[in-house]
């Protein structure tokens, strides 16, 4: 037996015409059974139709140029009835002359990564509309105090864009003159590890101009595993300094 047949992934090789004159067990078990004999078949009759034209001419140019090909992502129809994106893993297949007679490729199922991959993006690109639409200046650090992401109003209360913000530590970022909160008159970034803290303070502007906030901060927990990974801190610009009223 073949060890091309033990693989666990599917395995394809193609002539030069891309008809298919191999597979593996991995590859004939998900190939549909309503579509027949799949040794002698055209690769591009399992890809989707909007595929199909660019990927055979793209086909044809590496065997004409003989370059090693890329890893490719493509939507076939396998068994499941439906299509799923697979990675597909190329090489050539060359004749005793060392010209490009064929390719093999060996096919990797990312549809659910894939998936998971977009929901992550599409749920982050949420995320990032609702806090540019927040008001209040927000500003976020990773567990060691550089600065990660400020919104819109952060911009404006600063006086600068968030790409000068971002990698700055936070004492740096946004310097405070004096804090109040109960009886603290000092708010250290490792206070604000700990717990949620709400007070009034005076911070300087990228033009070293005092700024009057009611400034809250929250640490940020990982759900897996409790630990701290940074901290949310939303300002509110106030007219006069709170303890002077």
């Amino acid at each position: 037996m073949a060890p091309i047949d033990e693989l666990p992934l599917p395995y394809i090789e193609m002539d030069a015409h891309g008809i298919i004159t191999r597979a593996n067990r991995a590859t004939l078990a998900l190939h549909p059974l309503e579509r027949g004999q799949l040794i002698g078949k055209i690769a591009w009759d399992l890809m989707a139709a909007d595929e199909k034209d660019p990927s055979f001419a793209a086909y044809c140019s590496i065997l004409e140029t003989g370059e090693e090909p890329a890893v490719v992502r493509r939507s076939l129809y396998d068994r499941s009835g439906q299509f799923r994106s697979y990675d597909l893993y190329r090489g050539l297949v060359r004749d005793s002359q060392g010209n490009p007679a064929g390719m093999r490729m060996l096919c990797v199922d990312v549809t659910e990564a894939t998936r998971a991959l977009e929901e992550a993006r599409r749920s982050s690109l949420w995320l990032q509309s609702v806090m540019k639409s927040i008001r209040e200046a927000v500003i976020v650090t990773d567990a060691v105090g550089f600065i990660c992401w400020a919104n819109p109003a952060a911009e404006e209360l600063f006086g600068c864009n968030a790409a000068e913000l971002t990698g700055m530590l936070i004492e740096q970022g946004m310097p405070i003159v004096s804090y109040l909160c109960g009886d603290k008159t000092e708010l250290t970034f490792t206070n604000s590890l700990e717990c949620p803290l709400k007070g009034v303070a005076t911070v300087l502007d990228r033009k070293g101009s005092e700024l009057h906030v009611e400034l809250g901060t929250s640490p940020i927990f990982d759900r897996e595993n409790g630990s701290t990974t940074g901290v949310v801190l939303v300002l509110r610009r106030l007219e006069v300094p709170a303890w002077t009223s």
